[in-house]
């Protein structure tokens, strides 16, 4: 496994050895003891997103005490991924990391806590896996705004498909940021 650091602080990218030959592939997605030196926390929740072309869904977080980190993976299609950083103390506050993750490049992204998350997937029927570690709470549940202007995330489309929540998420000048 290739862990390589981003342009924000403790956020990782994370590229799998694949093995291929006529049958197909096998890779590692995921090996604790393998990555556990760069990342520290202990998954407890899997969760499966299956979309369209042009569905966004972010800028998503879950507030303290049930913040996440995630580990993002493609298994089909492409994404762009999105994270940024909310951490107040950190040097990258309020930038954002982009990364396009596909089923064919195998990339996975490490967002830690006290970042936002959002994806546009660029092909239909992309099918997504992530980690988490804390499990979901409804009640902290929280979003920004995917095309706030603070923020100057360049997502390429102009009308995406929304849910409601993300058409309705904080403006980032106003989020009570408790990272």
């Amino acid at each position: 496994m290739i862990i390589e650091t981003t342009s924000l602080k403790d956020l990782l990218l994370l590229t799998p050895q694949v093995y291929k030959d006529d049958r197909g592939y096998f890779m590692e997605s995921y090996n604790k003891m393998r990555i556990g030196k760069m990342i520290k926390n202990d998954f407890v929740q899997d969760n499966e997103s299956l979309s369209r072309k042009n569905v966004l869904r972010g800028l998503h977080l879950q507030l303290p005490p049930h913040a996440q980190a995630k580990l993002i993976r493609v298994i089909k299609g492409s994404i762009l991924d999105v994270a940024v950083d909310l951490r107040k103390n950190s040097d990258t506050f309020g930038q954002h990391f982009k990364h396009v993750l596909s089923g064919e490049n195998k990339k996975q992204l490490y967002i830690p806590e006290g970042f936002a998350h959002g994806f546009l997937t660029l092909e239909d029927d992309t099918l997504i896996n992530y980690k988490c570690s804390n499990y979901y709470h409804a009640e902290s549940e929280s979003s920004i705004l995917w095309n706030d202007p603070d923020l100057n995330i360049d997502w390429g489309i102009q009308n995406p498909i929304l849910a409601e929540k993300d058409r309705l998420a904080e403006k980032f000048i106003t989020f009570e940021n408790p990272f």
